[in-house]
């Protein structure tokens, strides 16, 4: 064996060591078992959405991303629709000079969509605007948190969220969806 082939397998041997001793700290946070104001309203069971995360993830996302939208632009002064900057989207809509993103629950942490959240909140600053993210859930990965933040967005979870919509709309989103809960015909019924 050749000292590069040496050299090589040395640090090849490297790398799994250090895969498997990563591996061996890992934790594994418990299942999360909390509800949510949007998860109530339909009736949801985390033991469903634990059947589909993604899909539940993504629908959940755009149900929120509509009542935000749609609350700012009936109540909240300054509204206007999500901006382009470029082919870009970086926000849903904006409130004054907030641009406000809304997720329901940030559990990505590739490279891709760590980026990405930098990336547009620094878009939005030389925009002159001040990027808020309102996110639904406060189980979100610390990763992609710390990401947004250095993207210099002001990151809002869980009632931080609710109270800033009240705040710039002067409508209690989570009182209304508390209401709507006890409307079985939000109820989705499992077929």
């Amino acid at each position: 064996m050749t000292q590069d082939a040496r050299s090589l397998d040395n640090t090849l041997e490297d790398v799994l060591r250090a895969c498997r001793d990563s591996f061996a700290i890992k934790t594994y946070s418990e299942e999360n078992d909390d509800s949510d104001p949007l998860m109530d309203v339909f009736g949801i069971t985390p033991d469903r959405k634990r059947e589909n995360r993604q899909y539940w993830g993504r629908e959940l996302g755009m149900c929120w991303q509509l009542l935000v939208t749609n609350v700012f632009s009936y109540h909240a002064q300054n509204y206007a629709p999500a901006i382009k900057i470029g082919s870009d989207e970086p926000c849903d809509c904006c409130v004054g000079q907030d641009a406000v993103d809304t997720k329901y629950r940030i559990g990505s942490g590739d490279s891709g969509t760590l980026k990405k959240f930098k990336s547009y909140g620094k878009l939005l600053i030389d925009k002159k605007f001040r990027p808020f993210l309102l996110i639904v859930r406060q189980d979100n990965l610390g990763a992609a948190i710390t990401a947004c933040k250095s993207g210099g967005w002001n990151v809002l979870q869980a009632a931080d969220s609710f109270n800033y919509i009240r705040e710039k709309s002067q409508f209690d989103l989570k009182g209304w969806l508390e209401k709507c809960k006890t409307q079985e015909e939000f109820f989705i019924k499992k077929a």
